[in-house]
């Protein structure tokens, strides 16, 4: 049954999943009506002026109208990453790092996949890879300003933005100040913002992730200095710091966090963060909160295609066996991989409850890849590697409000004719093009109106 399960993934894979117009589909651009007549304009100034490059950095804007990925210790895979941006996460978030863990890592890139590892005394402690870039967010454990712009400048040539993580409860997290120690620590918290802001090229953006406190003046007080940093955008898990997974997600009291954020008239995206499930959860949680943007946790450790507008189901057939295939091709650590595929569930419509609970079973006393040989069948994971990046390239490229401004007011009116020239024949009398040395009989035309008169100076 394991075999069929797996075999029949290939299928799936080859479906085309409907995904959000907002994150796959480029916007359709209007075709330029042709002219002949040059855009009205001073004397000797044809030449328009140069537009606004398009921009490969992420600005405020980026943060805007998406649903991203979470940081998520062991989930946060570089193949989940890879899964999510598949089915429409528009940024992800890796893993929290420490900052001291990252400063002691060599970097090597596999010259076959193109990973990209920084390797401990044992392993890689994180892996990217270029196709991510334009979309990755480096977390950063720190409590230190120095300590934290050194572990950014160390992976800032494989990221797009770091993250300062001031929200993790665990013990791991808070122990050396880190995580959620800081929220009670702003002047240390703020200091590490403004060093990374201060510090890091234009180009890496610098965010923050934190969580409510106890009252919402204390976090309107809070997320006010951390907006004057110069960050781009504030990530806010609607749950305290004492609160479990397991309650629900205070999202009703981001909604004045965000009307706050907007009446300072700092350019600062918020992101909610707590209990979405999904692309559709996320426009319901946007209308109910104002927030710039949604980023998910649980549901995507779940299920990475929960981004897409019609996740999957029956991840066991769907999402499992193209998932191994994957992490094998990228020599994902075995342990990391055996975790991730542990954790997936979602709806099932054909695979039975027996079916996912054997499918589980056989992934947790799998010591190595090749203990699924037999049902995962021969490791085209270059193929799954090669479909996904098909599907990220195709995303239209980053440009700027002001340059898109620019560019819809830089279209002229159809057919616009300078002042000192007389006005062309319209276009439904088959009047002969401006610039013709004679006009065109009737005859030719298969008009029977009469030829228009040539204006001074048209035959020399």
């Amino acid at each position: 049954m394991l075999a069929r399960l797996f075999c029949s993934s290939r299928a799936h894979s080859k479906l085309l999943h409907v995904l959000p117009s907002s994150v796959f589909v480029p916007c359709a651009m209007s075709r330029r009506p042709i002219s002949t007549s040059p855009t009205p304009g001073p004397q000797g100034d044809s030449e328009r002026p140069p537009k606004r490059p398009r921009i490969d950095y992420l600005t405020p804007d980026s943060f805007r109208n998406g649903v991203f990925l979470a940081p998520m210790v062991r989930s946060g895979a570089l193949p989940t990453r890879l899964m999510a941006l598949k089915y429409g996460a528009t940024l992800v978030w890796g893993p929290e790092m420490v900052d001291k863990a990252i400063l002691h890592a060599e970097r090597e890139v596999d010259p076959v996949t193109g990973v990209i590892s920084y390797n401990g005394k044992t392993r890689a402690m994180f892996t990217t890879h270029p196709l991510e870039k334009p979309y990755l967010i480096y977390q950063i454990g720190s409590a230190d300003p120095e300590l934290a712009v050194q572990a950014a400048k160390t992976v800032m040539q494989d990221v797009s933005g770091v993250d300062l993580n001031c929200g993790c409860p665990k013990p791991f997290s808070t122990h050396a100040g880190m995580g959620a120690a800081l929220l009670t620590n702003p002047d240390l918290l703020c200091g590490i913002l403004e060093a990374l802001r201060r510090e890091l090229p234009k180009e890496i953006s610098v965010s923050a992730k934190i969580r409510l406190l106890s009252t919402q003046e204390e976090t309107k007080k809070l997320v006010e200095r951390i907006a004057r940093t110069g960050v781009n955008a504030i990530t806010v898990h609607c749950r305290t710091r004492n609160m479990r997974p397991r309650e629900r997600a205070l999202v009703e009291r981001l909604k004045e966090i965000v009307e706050f954020v907007q009446g300072l008239g700092l350019d600062v995206a918020i992101i909610q963060n707590g209990d979405c499930t999904g692309w559709e959860d996320a426009k319901r949680i946007r209308d109910l909160t104002g927030a710039d943007s949604v980023m998910i946790a649980t549901a995507a450790e779940s299920n990475p295609s929960c981004f897409s507008a019609i996740p999957l189901r029956d991840v066991e057939s769907t999402l499992s066996p193209p998932y191994v295939r994957l992490c094998k091709y990228l020599d994902n650590h075995w342990a990391s991989t055996k975790f991730c595929v542990t954790q997936f569930k979602g709806t099932r419509s054909e695979v039975s409850k027996t079916d996912a609970h054997e499918l589980k079973s056989r992934v947790a006393k799998a010591k190595a890849y090749e203990d699924l040989e037999d049902i995962v069948g021969s490791w085209t994971g270059e193929e799954e590697f090669k479909e996904i990046s098909r599907i990220v390239e195709a995303r239209p490229p980053r440009i700027s409000v002001e340059a898109e401004q620019e560019e819809e007011e830089d279209i002229p009116p159809p057919c616009a004719t300078p002042p000192d020239r007389p006005n062309p024949e319209p276009p439904t009398s088959r009047a002969p093009k401006m610039g013709l040395r004679m006009p065109m009989p009737a005859i030719l035309t298969c008009s029977d109106m009469i030829s228009p008169t040539p204006t001074p100076g048209g035959m020399r």
